[in-house]
């Protein structure tokens, strides 16, 4: 199955209904195929064509999916970037991919523009809410003939997205995801969950892979989706009332947002069943929180874009472990090794390993990566986890993000869930720094609750109450807010250099 297919196998199966909500406008699953159309008849019009490259960049909207169905019938490969980039990363993406289309909005027009100067090439820029000009054309006026046959060329093991990782550790990689890749991940999620259809919020990004597969889960389904561009804590609960959502997807950023609003009671929310988390860790007192609050389950779940994302994940019917991230869902095989590369025990801590339709082919015009993470068809997805004798999956932490103190083994969440049960902390992220007698030592940065106050001394002794010495931070940082991208994911990378530029200090 193509992604085009998603839209063609829902019209026939559940007909004409609607399928888009968007602020005040909606749109029908019907008109979301002739814009779709329309667009890949203009995208073949200006000779776009198999293969080819087209960078979609812009918050959350209608066009968005309009215009990954128009791309994909064009036979052309959708490459989704964050609206929040810096013109040099998004420049990166651009030469990198070699993408000869650039779909934006007004809001960061000029930020694109600032991203192409210098190419050789220069793109074609169309945007969504601007009339045409010399420079650029309009979505809705670039189309050509009123009627689109898709081409059955195609197949299912086509690249069909390139999506370009962070770049914390250097450059972006570009994950090719195969049509196949991202159909059968959304299959089997679908059986997995065994969800009803119905009306579900999408606050994650499109541009993000697990917000892309969300969309892909309606359109097998039949549900309806109510698209933000940004993340209102207000607006989500608005919809849940009016919506009657009974389930929808988020990570644990907006999961604390929605505890901490302080209005939550205003809204009826008697709908919510339950809300799946994923993209970073949730931290087991903020699940403990969101259920006693507001009576609906928390489903942790686990995924990465080299695996189209989704490896593992709780659901109704079997037993919620706080802590784990679920069971691996259909189609989806996993494994824990050690550094050689042996499977290890139950319960011990290893780097986890991905196998099933799902997983990438590997990295865009970098064959040096991908040999580094596929060996012998096995995803090694850099995270350490270890598994229960049940199958239940605990990511540890990532395999980057490891301290070595003194020689001993630090893992950051272990800390992390501890300070998070602390009645004055709202946030933490902990972080090695480089120390000349342990090798590295532990920085808790700790964002308090509004109003409360604690002290350095009070949160290091409460976690000498809980933790074994080794294991306590020798520091705590006050911050107002975690450094974030664009989908909630705090950045260690940034804490560890602010806080090693604070320790020089």
């Amino acid at each position: 199955m193509r992604l085009s297919d998603l839209l063609e196998t829902n019209i026939s199966q559940f007909g004409d209904y609607p399928f888009l909500h968007y602020k005040e406008k909606q749109f029908t699953s019907l008109e979301c195929r002739m814009y779709a159309d329309q667009f890949a008849c203009g995208l073949t019009k200006h000779g776009i064509s198999a293969g080819d490259r087209v960078i979609v960049c812009m918050p959350n909207c209608p066009e968005v999916i309009f215009a990954y169905q128009g791309i994909t019938r064009a036979g052309a490969i959708i490459v989704p970037v964050m609206f929040t980039l810096h013109p040099k990363e998004l420049h990166y993406i651009a030469l990198n991919s070699g993408a000869k289309v650039v779909i934006t909005s007004s809001l960061i027009l000029g930020n694109v523009e600032k991203a192409l100067e210098g190419l050789s090439s220069k793109p074609l820029v169309v945007v969504v809410d601007q009339p045409s000009s010399e420079s650029r054309l309009n979505f809705y006026e670039i189309k050509g003939d009123e009627t689109f046959i898709p081409s059955d060329e195609g197949k299912e093991a086509d690249t069909a997205v390139i999506l370009y990782t962070s770049g914390t550790t250097g450059n972006p990689k570009g994950v090719l995801l195969t049509h196949k890749n991202l159909t059968s991940n959304a299959q089997n999620s679908v059986k997995h969950n065994e969800l009803e259809r119905g009306t579900t919020i999408g606050v994650l990004p499109l541009a993000h892979v697990y917000g892309l597969t969300i969309s892909n889960i309606c359109l097998l389904m039949g549900s309806s989706i109510v698209i933000f561009s940004n993340f209102d804590t207000e607006e989500v609960f608005k919809a849940i009332e009016k919506y009657e959502v009974k389930n929808f997807s988020a990570v644990p950023a907006m999961i604390h947002a929605l505890v901490s609003y302080p209005h939550a009671d205003h809204y009826n929310t008697s709908s919510l069943e339950s809300v799946s988390s994923g993209s970073a860790p949730l931290p087991v007192a903020l699940l403990h929180d969101f259920e006693k609050k507001f009576g609906a389950k928390v489903y942790e779940g686990y995924g990465l874009s080299e695996a189209a994302p989704i490896v593992t994940a709780h659901k109704n019917g079997i037993e919620i472990k706080p802590g784990s991230v679920g069971i691996p869902i259909p189609g989806v095989e996993v494994k824990i090794v050690n550094d050689n590369g042996d499977e290890v025990e139950y319960g011990e801590v290893g780097e986890l390993c991905v196998r099933g339709e799902n997983v990438t082919p590997g990295y865009y015009q970098n064959v040096e990566e991908s040999r580094k993470v596929l060996i012998d068809a096995w995803l090694h997805t850099g995270d350490l986890a270890r598994m229960d004798d049940e199958g239940y999956v605990y990511i540890v932490d990532r395999k980057k993000d490891l301290i070595i103190r003194g020689g001993f083994n630090v893992y950051p969440r272990d800390i992390e869930e501890i300070l998070n049960t602390h009645e004055s902390v709202s946030e933490v992220a902990v972080v090695g720094v480089p120390d000349e007698k342990m090798g590295e030592e532990m920085v808790a940065c700790v964002v308090v609750k509004p109003g409360a106050i604690v002290s350095q001394e009070e949160l290091i002794g409460f976690c000498q109450e809980h933790l074994a010495k080794n294991k306590t931070p020798r520091r705590i940082i006050f911050l107002e807010a975690l450094p974030r991208n664009g989908v909630g994911k705090i950045l260690k990378t940034h804490l560890r250099k602010n806080v090693a530029e604070i320790e020089v200090k």
